[in-house]
């Protein structure tokens, strides 16, 4: 039989998988008004910034009250601990997503310039380390958080190649140069969207496996012990 607190640790993962999906389909949409140029897709991405603001202060209050009032211990102390960095990460992504948005705006109201760089590839990167992560963290999966860390430097490669090139069209074509400082934007705050992937990796592992994997070298390559038997049934 569930205890009323188990029933609150089901409750508060099932609100932060709700701001999951916002989080991940503002990213998805901010690429997408970029590729498109469609600037009803940056209204719909910032229309969605006050859900996930609601959203994380109220997983915070949830998960705090349960901290105070419960106290828990072992798995169930690092679940909530994970809950409340998770949820940090998850706003970041939304803002993210909104400058992202903004600047794929900017861009629309520019001349077309054929810039040397596949930002929809970088898009498409980061937003599956975020849907990977989420993945492992509905099944408490700390094997597929730790493959998700080592796309962390694919995306990190591929923005500083996108840097590379575009500041050398800068240099070579002047013309174009907003546009390529708009992407340039782009392509590092989908870098940092990719770090937030991480982290949410990072804080499964801490959940599932009581390994702390933060500025372990590149975050790759570490054997994770299997989960503890007193791990919650949370679904």
């Amino acid at each position: 039989m569930r205890t009323r607190f188990h029933q609150s640790l089901d409750l508060l993962k099932e609100k932060l998988l709700v701001m999951a999906g916002f989080a991940e389909q503002s990213i998805q949409r901010s690429i997408e008004a970029y590729r498109t140029r469609d600037t009803s897709l940056v209204e719909l991405v910032r229309r969605s910034e006050p859900a996930i603001n609601l959203l994380e202060r109220e997983i915070d209050a949830a998960a705090l009250d349960l901290l105070a009032m419960q106290q828990p211990m072992a798995v169930d102390l690092r679940f909530i601990l994970s809950v409340i960095r998770i949820n940090a990460d998850l706003e970041r992504v939304g803002d993210l997503a909104v400058n992202i948005a903004i600047r794929a705006r900017e861009m629309t109201q520019m001349g077309e310039a054929d810039l040397p760089v596949d930002i929809p590839k970088l898009g498409t990167l980061a937003a599956a380390m975020v849907r990977k992560a989420i993945e492992a963290f509905i099944d408490g999966d700390a094997l597929l958080a730790e493959r998700v860390l080592t796309l962390d430097t694919e995306v990190d490669e591929i923005n500083r190649a996108a840097f590379r090139a575009l500041s050398q069209r800068i240099k070579q074509k002047p013309a174009d140069t907003p546009q390529a400082l708009n992407a340039i934007m782009i392509a590092r705050n989908l870098e940092r969207v990719g770090d937030h992937a991480t982290n949410i990796a990072e804080d499964v592992i801490f959940w599932v496996s009581g390994s702390d994997v933060r500025h372990s070298s590149a975050g790759v390559s570490m054997t994770v012990p299997e989960p503890l038997e007193e791990r919650p049934p949370i679904h």
